[in-house]
């Protein structure tokens, strides 16, 4: 018997007792995945479609936030690199995932464990890659939890057993070296997942596949995907042009498209300076990298995309970042951060840029990004040899790859920004392929501080289209874990410290905080069980970005471990 056939067996009577409250069909009610709010449930990886990672719960409000006490935790397996996911919540009952891939149902209002499921992996192969272990997210649909294995799988399980009804290989990871570490994205009948790896040398593809059998039904690649985009693509290029979708996009009803962020092409720091329209590396614009593009959900076809940064010469992909979807002025829009530090305003018919603002200060790769077109002003082209003054950001980004707040109710979108740099060395490569696929990065690195002060980090509040800032709160370690705004005109922000924070969503004033004890890098919800709201966060630390913290900050994140993880979950007291 199994490690998950025996769970199985010790848990039966107590999944039949928890699930008779659960309902996870409602995952898929197209009311509630298209409403602004998600309600007691938490039911896709952004909240819902609107991507506002905004709770319509004000049972916890401003007034008594000060009350909040630990309901209670959960420690999964195997944590290496802590918790990176944001967990799910339907019916009453909590989903999320953690590293090599597992996954756990609990019961939302006490803690127990419902099921768990270890899928077998390739652990030779899982301990070659370097985006591995972890996992960042789940997706419920069709009755069935979907998760993304890093040795290149799309698994589809009971979400009432977590029972394996089905399990597809989508991608040659022994020959990629990738596999998949971002959440999947249900939509109607198609299950939406995007491979990891602009480091590598690939061409990125999203797949849909079909949510019932785990057929697979349409690849798109985002490295020369299109006949249009291959032209882009100096020579042979394109055959080891990097790319991929790693974070979940989403999507659009209204026009029947799925929104997908898109990585940097590889190598991810070129030589060819300004001449890279005909030389160096990759010469040209290198499409649909460091993009967003808009794909039909039925047929993988590509109906309109914008690249935020043509030629990507810095590491500063799209794939990080939401796509709030908001209305204003008779105009819809969609507003997606890059992690270059900049946030761009599209219309969401077109991908035609509405406007373009800034979210941090230190950024010299450009000198400005045009708002009215787009187009990169003053680029900083690199060539061989030392980079002089340092790059900034650094390629941990001005914007990182969780993700931001909007709040319906006062009109205010908060983001975290990180203000660092790095001294930087470009060498020239060549892409290695055999026995199987090597990081291609062209350069040595260094994260330093920036021009204007220590690194550190900010939460500001601004206005989403505008940019126009109403408060901002400073942090000396960057924060790297996602933002909540709840009803309960309420802001979460778990920190690298260990700290979360809850903040007047009107003020910024700090109403409550709570250290968990070890810096958090993942998604924080809210939702409802037994008729209480409870808030959840996955507190753990180890990511490739937070490696970085030793070097520039020492303490705490020297002593900091990087293998172990809780759930922690927070209602009022009574």
């Amino acid at each position: 018997m199994t490690f998950h056939e025996r769970y199985l067996a010790g848990c039966a009577a107590l999944a039949v007792a928890a699930l008779v409250t659960a309902s996870p069909t409602r995952a898929q009610d197209a009311a509630s995945l298209n409403a602004e709010a998600a309600q007691n449930d938490w039911s896709t990886y952004h909240g819902t479609y609107k991507s506002y990672h905004y709770s319509g719960l004000d049972q916890i409000n401003t007034g008594n936030v000060k009350n909040l006490e630990v309901a209670w935790m959960h420690f999964p397996e195997r944590a290496t690199r802590g918790i990176q996911s944001t967990p799910l919540a339907i019916g009453g009952v909590l989903y999320y995932s953690g590293s090599y891939s597992r996954v756990y149902a609990l019961d939302g209002a006490t803690g127990k464990t419902i099921w768990s499921y270890a899928p077998e992996l390739d652990e030779e192969l899982v301990a070659k890659q370097t985006h591995s272990p972890y996992n960042r997210g789940i997706a419920i649909g069709h009755g069935n939890l979907y998760v993304g294995t890093v040795d290149g799988r799309l698994i589809a399980l009971d979400v009432k057993t977590g029972k394996q009804m089905w399990d597809t290989k989508l991608l040659d990871s022994k020959k990629m070296t990738v596999g998949f570490t971002g959440a999947p994205l249900v939509v109607k009948d198609m299950v939406i997942i995007g491979a990891q790896g602009g480091e590598w040398p690939h061409r990125g593809p999203i797949f849909g596949v079909d949510g019932k059998s785990g057929q697979k039904k349409w690849e798109f690649f985002t490295v020369a995907g299109t006949e249009e985009a291959k032209a882009t693509w100096g020579g042979d290029s394109w055959r080891t042009g990097g790319g991929g979708g790693w974070m979940p996009g989403t999507y659009d009803p209204e026009t029947n498209s799925v929104w997908w962020g898109t990585g940097n092409p590889a190598p991810l720091y070129d030589w060819a300076g300004a001449d890279w329209k005909k030389s160096g590396p990759r010469p040209g614009d290198n499409l649909y990298t460091t993009s967003v593009i808009a794909l039909d959900p039925d047929t993988g076809k590509l109906k309109f995309y914008h690249q935020e940064l043509p030629h990507d010469a810095w590491d500063f992909d799209s794939s990080v970042g939401e796509f709030v979807m908001i209305d204003r002025g008779g105009k819809k829009l969609v507003v997606h951060a890059n992690k270059g530090g900049h946030v761009f305003v599209y219309d969401r018919s077109n991908a035609k840029i509405e406007n373009v603002w800034p979210l941090v200060k230190n950024i010299n790769f450009v000198k400005s990004i045009d708002p009215k077109t787009g187009e990169l002003i003053g680029r900083r082209d690199l060539s061989e040899g030392k980079v002089d003054p340092p790059l900034c950001p650094a390629i941990m980004g001005g914007i990182s790859w969780n993700s931001g707040a909007y709040s319906p109710k006062n009109g205010l979108f908060y983001r975290i920004g990180q203000e660092w740099c790095m001294e930087l060395t470009v060498e020239k490569t060549t892409p290695i392929l055999e026995p199987m696929a090597q990081l291609n990065i062209g350069a040595t690195f260094k994260p330093v501080a920036p021009p204007d002060g220590p690194a550190r980090g900010h939460l500001s509040a601004r206005d989403p289209v505008t940019g126009a800032k109403k408060w901002e709160v400073n942090y000396k370690y960057p924060p790297l874990a996602s933002v909540l705004a709840t009803a309960g005109n309420l802001v979460f922000v778990p920190d690298s410290e260990g700290v979360v924070h809850a903040y007047n969503a009107d003020t910024g004033e700090e109403l409550w905080s709570r250290n968990n004890g070890m810096g958090h890098n993942a998604g924080i919800i809210s939702y409802m069980a037994g008729g209480k709201q409870y808030i959840a966060v996955p507190a753990g630390w180890g990511t490739l970005v937070g490696d970085e913290f030793v070097a520039l900050f020492g303490e705490p994140f020297k002593s900091m471990p990087k293998n172990t993880g809780a759930l922690v979950v927070f209602t009022l007291r009574q």
